[in-house]
């Protein structure tokens, strides 16, 4: 047998130039999966996105999904990707093997929760209230510089890196702190602010909206104390307020205080977010 790829379709535009084809995956020019793939013009010199692969039933555990990744990959590197991008379900151990065997590592992974009846106590000496319109003001300029930040460690190009940190914030905060679910909380120690939150109502994964922790941060002076598991116990009060079950968030896997920290407090893997070079 002889496994190709053949377009199913024409390659679909997107913004930015970003483009999307998918394909059939043939077996001597029968189809017996099919794959989809895209490119995130953001990132330095491109990045390609393996949105999906399938393989039928009867036909895997044959090496075809091995062959149509390799290939949707080389047409990836002809549309001058440099890396490529895959999300993978927690509990698809059959990607998971795939993924690892052609190279993909993780880079970060989403994470939920389910909520406690009551809502937990805060520990002794810190309390947690709203911020305020000045507070708010300047932490969103610091917090768009900090996002824009991260999304450079992982190459995307600065000035990008701004705009996407800007069209997000625009995104999920577009009336501030009036946007409706959106809660801004800092953490007090003494009088002091220790840390923030920002805990909002979000779409984790199609058709999945619960509670989602979109930023959160100890100040530097307060590290170490044990405020960061305070911030995310006040999560949990806010989110169960709102009346949410689940809380989300997504965690660099470099990040490994923060992942040990969320592991400590029951929050499991729903997908895990990998990448490679091309």
């Amino acid at each position: 047998m002889t496994t190709t790829l053949r377009p199913s379709g024409p390659i679909q535009p997107g913004a930015d130039g970003a483009q999307s084809r998918a394909y059939d995956v043939c077996d001597n020019g029968r189809p017996v999966g099919a794959v989809e793939i895209a490119t995130d013009p953001g990132a330095d010199g491109g990045t390609g996105v393996l949105r999906s692969l399938r393989i039928d039933e009867p036909v895997r555990r044959r090496g075809r999904g091995t062959i149509a990744a390799l290939a949707a990959e080389e047409v990836l590197r002809g549309w001058g990707c440099t890396q490529v991008r895959a999300d993978v379900a927690a509990d698809n151990t059959g990607a998971q093997r795939l993924s690892a065997a052609l190279g993909y590592t993780e880079r970060s992974r989403n994470m939920i929760k389910r909520l406690p009846a009551e809502p937990p106590v805060l520990p002794g000496g810190l309390t947690a209230r709203p911020m305020t319109p000045e507070e708010f003001a300047a932490w969103e300029a610091g917090a768009i510089a900090g996002y824009a930040k991260s999304l450079v460690t992982r190459g995307t190009p600065r000035e990008s890196a701004l705009r996407a940190a800007r069209a997000s914030h625009a995104r999920h905060l577009p009336q501030g702190l009036a946007t409706e679910g959106a809660q801004l909380h800092h953490l007090i120690h003494e009088d002091e602010k220790a840390g923030f939150l920002w805990v909002t109502r979000f779409e984790m994964h199609p058709g999945q909206v619960i509670g989602y922790v979109f930023d959160v941060e100890v100040d530097e002076r307060f590290r170490g104390r044990g405020y960061g598991r305070a911030l995310m116990l006040q999560a949990e009060r806010l989110a169960l307020a709102a009346g949410d079950t689940w809380l989300g968030l997504h965690v660099v896997t470099a990040n490994t205080p923060a992942l040990r920290l969320y592991e400590s407090l029951g929050y499991e893997p729903t997908q895990y977010n990998l990448a490679k070079p091309l």
